[in-house]
């Protein structure tokens, strides 16, 4: 089918100078959302795509079964607050997750917060909520519209009446409250010139830290931490398990790296009154540190500080040179350690990450040791619910296990059934493939059983790669309706850039590597022709953000290896994603062409600068369907 594309005007006269490098940018023009040619050109875009996508003469039925597949009961793992247990519902095809709140494990539950009824359409969102640690109030924050702006507003969690207090100018926000209820940290950005409705393309800079006074109004609330020096740093509160210490984590960038700072708020003889008193624990960004639980003065961190695949390490701040600094639980030879929770006082509720699959583990907080193993069918735990006063912890898979008990063991809390689906119609199985290094990839497929190697089926090949985020095996309606319906084949490569096998193969996607994310994902592909899976011409590939970039960079230097691309809101100019919103993060994922060696790297790859130049004779392109928005801001880009 032939199609008559809207007209796009070049401006000859807009040339980039990188490092003696002329780069001509003719369509800089679209970089203004606000403009009245570029929404005259998206208004026409539209009116060719659009009628194009609505005459599939199965859309409806897609859309029906796809609603079908999704309409089934979901939950989070409660979470206890106070005496109560709290969690999240939706009944199936609720816009918004419901906050519902029980007495105990057994008694009815009652709705605590629907944000549902805050639009008629549902696009008020909460997007991220505290409840006080004694369960006495309840801070949540909305957004608009998928806007990363976040307006936080509170209520009394007994009655839930609501509080006039009211904050504003939100955004990349941390929410901790202080254990005796008196207030709350959060982040929030000066005003701005402009418009500040998420749509805006303007940088995010100087982030401040502020305290809020419960019953007072945002004009009067602390300034407790601010880095004029420094306008890109993040930063992000947590209060110790005791209570006692504001731990502060200063981040710049995307890198699993940040500086760990500490207040004692004992030591505070007024209160919070002003800028408060930091103790630099480690003042560089040469590792990450996450507080995991204290012991007094002792702190316990999940650290990458000499261990790329992570171990944990206690730290005595009454002795903080780097000397006294002791292993808790060494690194694993293979295995990454994941998430770290304390629970029942003297436990870890550890995770590792064994070839992209989930292990969980009970230690002793004193001594590292061992204690159990937890039960587990291959996959991801999506959920964890604990905290170090409590014996009692969740895991989804929906399991609920009491330490406090003379034989502990997991049991299953809640199970959830789709209807007509049965897993023994499917099957999933994990395939290691050599990309063009001889680097060993893991890939999972997931198809119907019995499935015959002869060539013929379609595939849905999805891959991220970037900023240490793993992708692991979880539920997807979408993906479910591709491999029942269509006879599809579901294939996810867990290639290099990721975090599936910790810091040295993040590293190995980064950066001046990054040609190697593209060369594992084209090896996929290859590795499922050869394997009689399917053809080129049957191979559709998928992926988001970073995965945006990934397909359209595969498809400018492999166009005959792909039948379809669909590439959802890709960072599509590498030498200019950093001047636009939240973007300047993300170069310590991909370099910045400021930089003339960085320059050299993003050049070779950016996808609009690789564009073939006309007349074109090589391999026909794949169908492409690029998906974006007015604005995609994504903190660090890590959230395939």
């Amino acid at each position: 089918m032939a199609f008559k594309y809207p007209a796009a005007r070049r401006d000859e006269s807009k040339v980039d100078d990188y490092h003696g490098s002329k780069i001509c940018d003719p369509y800089a023009w679209l970089e203004d959302p606000d403009c009245a040619e570029t929404k005259a050109f998206v208004e026409e875009q539209n009116k060719l795509t659009m009628p194009y996508l609505e005459q599939c003469a199965v859309q409806a039925r897609f859309h029906k079964r796809l609603t079908e597949l999704y309409d089934y009961p979901k939950f989070s793992c409660p979470y206890k607050r106070g005496k109560r247990y709290f969690y999240f519902h939706n009944k199936g095809l609720q816009n918004q997750d419901v906050l519902y709140v029980q007495d105990s494990l057994d008694a009815p539950a009652t709705v605590f917060f629907d944000p549902n009824k805050l639009s008629e359409d549902g696009t008020v969102a909460l997007k991220m909520g505290r409840l006080s640690e004694e369960c006495e109030y309840f801070a949540y924050g909305l957004s608009s519209s998928g806007s990363d702006w976040v307006t936080v507003q509170f209520m009394k969690a007994d009655n839930l009446s609501p509080l006039p207090d009211l904050l504003e100018r939100v955004k990349f926000s941390c929410l901790a409250w202080t254990h005796d209820a008196k207030g709350i940290f959060y982040n929030c950005y000066l005003r701005q010139e402009g418009k500040t409705d998420g749509t805006e393309t303007t940088c995010n800079i100087n982030q401040k830290l502020f305290y809020h006074v419960i019953g007072t109004k945002q004009s009067e609330d602390i300034l407790v931490a601010e880095f004029p020096d420094h306008p890109k740093w993040h930063s992000s509160v947590t209060i110790s398990d005791d209570g006692r210490y504001a731990v502060l984590s200063i981040t710049e960038g995307c890198e699993h790296v940040n500086q760990l700072w500490y207040c004692d708020l004992q030591q505070l003889p007024n209160g919070i009154t002003g800028l408060l008193p930091w103790v630099k624990l480690v003042d560089n960004f040469d590792a990450q540190y996450s507080y995991v639980t204290n012991e007094g003065t002792v702190f316990t961190f999940r650290s990458n500080l000499d261990a790329p695949r992570y171990r944990l390490i206690n730290i005595d701040i009454q002795k903080p040179e780097r000397e006294h600094w002791a292993t808790l639980i060494q690194q694993h030879d293979k295995d990454v350690l994941g998430f770290v929770s304390c629970v029942n006082q003297h436990h870890l509720l550890v995770n590792y990450v064994h070839d992209v699959k989930d292990i969980l583990q009970v230690y002793e907080l004193s001594t590292g040791r061992l204690v159990r193993d937890l039960p587990l069918d291959v996959g991801t735990v999506v959920g964890v619910s604990c905290k170090k006063k409590h014996s009692d912890f969740f895991y989804k898979y929906y399991y609920h296990c009491d330490l406090s008990e003379s034989n502990p063991e997991p049991k299953v809390f809640r199970e959830v059934e789709v209807k007509g689906i049965k897993q023994e119609d499917y099957q999933t199985t994990q395939v290691f493939y050599p990309s063009k290094d001889g680097t060993k990839i893991p890939m999972f497929l997931v198809h119907a059983k019995g499935l015959k190697k002869d060539g013929t089926h379609p595939v849905f090949l999805y891959g991220y790669g970037g900023f240490e985020s793993s992708i692991q095996p979880h539920y997807n309606v979408s993906y479910l309706l591709y491999v029942r319906h269509l006879g599809g084949i579901l294939a996810v490569a867990n290639i290099r850039g990721g975090g599936e096998y910790g810091l040295t193969w993040h590293k190995a996607g980064t950066l001046g590597n990054k040609q190697n994310c593209f060369e594992d994902f084209q090896c996929a592909a290859e590795y499922l022709i050869q394997e009689k899976y399917t053809t080129a011409s049957r191979i559709a590939i998928n992926g988001a953000s970073n995965g945006g970039l990934l397909v359209a960079a595969c498809v400018n230097q492999r166009p005959d290896l792909f039948g379809c691309a669909v590439a959802e809101v890709g960072v599509m100019d590498m030498l200019k994603f950093h001047k636009f919103t939240i973007g300047h993060a993300w170069t310590t994922d991909y370099g910045c062409s400021d930089d003339p060696e960085q320059f050299k790297w993003l050049i070779k790859y950016s996808p609009l600068h690789n564009l073939p130049q006309p007349p074109y004779s090589g391999p026909p392109y794949p169908a492409v369907l690029l998906l974006t928005a007015i604005t995609t801001i994504v903190w660090c880009l890590c959230t395939p």
